[in-house]
C-alpha cells in the first residue's frame, strides 16, 4: 500500500510540474512574441475568432487615432460653447435691442394655429431634445466644468445617471423628430418672400433702418423654416448615428463606422444645440405672445397679423379662420 501511495505521489508531482512548465512556457512564448504579433497585425495579418460577426476578426484599430483627439479637444468645448455661448449672446442682444413687442398690444382674440396633436408632438420632441443636450454635455464635456469641482463618487454617479437618461430619451426624441419632419414639412417650403425676411432680420431689430420692419411671412417665417430644415437634416444624422451607438449588437458596425458615428453625432448635436437656443429665445423671450402657440395651440390675432400676415390673410380668405371660444 505504501508503495502505491508513493507511486501516486510521484505521478502527481510529475503531472503538476509538467503543467506548471507548460504554462510557464506558453507565457514566455506569448511575452516573447508580443512585439512580433503587433507588427504582423499592423502589416495586415488577419485574426481568427469563433465569432461569426463580420468584423470580429479585426484585432486592431486601423483608423487615425487623432480623430479621437478631435472629439475630446474640439467637439466637447464646442458643444459647451454652443449652449452657454448662444445663451450669453442672446442675453446681450436683448439688453441692447429689447424684445419684439406687439405694436397694438394684445387683441384678446385667440386664433387657432396648432392642433392638440401638433402641440403634443412638439413637446414629445422638445423635452427629450433639451435633456439630451444637457446629458450629452455632461458626457462629452463634463470633465472640463464639473469633474474638477466635485468628488469622484459624485462624478461617477452623475455620468452614470446622464448615460441612462441619454439612452432612454433617445427613442422618444427620434419619434418626435420623425413625426414633426413628416407632418410639418408642407408648411416649411421656402418662398421668394423669405429672402426679404432675412434681409431685415425678421423685423426683430429695434434700431436703425431695420426698426419697424415687418416682412411678409406665411404659416412659418424664414427663420422658422431654417430651423425646421436644420432640425430635420441633423436630427436624421443624430438619429442614425445614435441607433448605431445605442444598439451595437443589433447593427454590428465596424470600429471605423462606430467612430464615424460618434463624431457625426457630436457635430450634429453642436449644430442642433445652437439652433435650439435661438429657437427657445425667439419663442419665449424675443417674440411677445409667441410662446402661447405651443401651450394652447392658439395665438393672439395681433401676433398673427404682425408676424405671419400672409397666413392670417389666407385663412381669412379661405374660411378656415377659427377663434377660441
Amino acid at each position: 500500500m505504501n508503495k502505491l501511495f508513493k507511486h501516486l505521489g510521484v505521478a502527481f508531482a510529475l503531472l503538476f510540474s509538467a503543467v506548471c512548465f507548460a504554462n510557464g512556457g506558453e507565457q514566455a512564448v506569448a511575452q516573447a512574441s508580443d512585439a512580433q504579433i503587433w507588427a504582423q497585425l499592423k502589416d495586415g495579418a488577419v485574426g481568427y475568432t469563433a465569432s461569426k460577426s463580420e468584423f470580429h476578426g479585426q484585432a486592431i484599430n486601423t483608423y487615425d487615432l487623432r480623430v479621437l483627439d478631435l472629439r475630446a479637444d474640439w467637439l466637447a468645448p464646442a458643444l459647451a460653447a454652443a449652449l452657454f455661448g448662444m445663451i450669453a449672446v442672446f442675453i446681450v442682444f436683448i439688453k441692447i435691442n429689447g424684445i419684439s413687442k406687439l405694436h397694438h398690444g394684445y387683441s384678446g382674440k385667440m386664433v387657432y394655429r396648432w392642433s392638440k396633436a401638433d402641440v403634443a408632438i412638439h413637446w414629445l420632441g422638445a423635452i427629450p431634445c433639451l435633456l439630451l443636450i444637457l446629458t450629452g454635455l455632461v458626457l462629452l464635456a463634463g470633465r472640463f466644468f464639473v469633474q474638477p469641482y466635485v468628488g469622484e463618487g459624485f462624478w461617477a454617479g452623475l455620468v452614470n445617471g446622464a448615460k441612462q437618461v441619454h439612452d432612454v430619451l433617445a427613442i422618444p426624441f427620434m419619434i418626435g423628430w420623425a413625426l414633426m419632419t413628416v407632418l410639418w414639412a408642407k408648411n416649411q417650403m421656402p418662398k421668394m418672400y423669405d429672402v426679404k425676411w432675412f434681409m431685415v432680420v425678421g423685423g426683430y431689430i429695434n434700431f436703425g433702418p431695420f426698426k419697424g420692419q415687418h416682412p411678409d411671412a406665411g404659416f412659418a417665417n424664414a427663420g422658422e423654416k431654417l430651423w425646421f430644415w436644420t432640425f430635420a437634416a441633423f436630427g436624421l444624422v443624430i438619429s442614425a448615428s445614435g441607433m448605431l451607438l445605442l444598439f451595437p449588437n443589433l447593427f454590428e458596425p465596424s470600429r471605423t463606422l462606430s467612430l464615424i458615428a460618434l463624431i457625426l453625432h457630436g457635430v450634429s448635436a453642436i449644430i442642433i444645440c445652437a439652433f435650439s437656443i435661438v429657437h427657445i429665445f425667439m419663442a419665449t423671450v424675443m417674440s411677445e405672445g409667441g410662446m402661447e402657440c405651443m401651450i394652447s395651440g392658439y395665438c393672439d390675432e395681433n401676433w398673427a397679423t404682425q408676424h405671419h400676415n400672409l397666413w392670417f390673410d389666407e385663412i381669412k380668405a379661405d374660411g378656415t379662420l377659427k377663434y377660441k371660444d
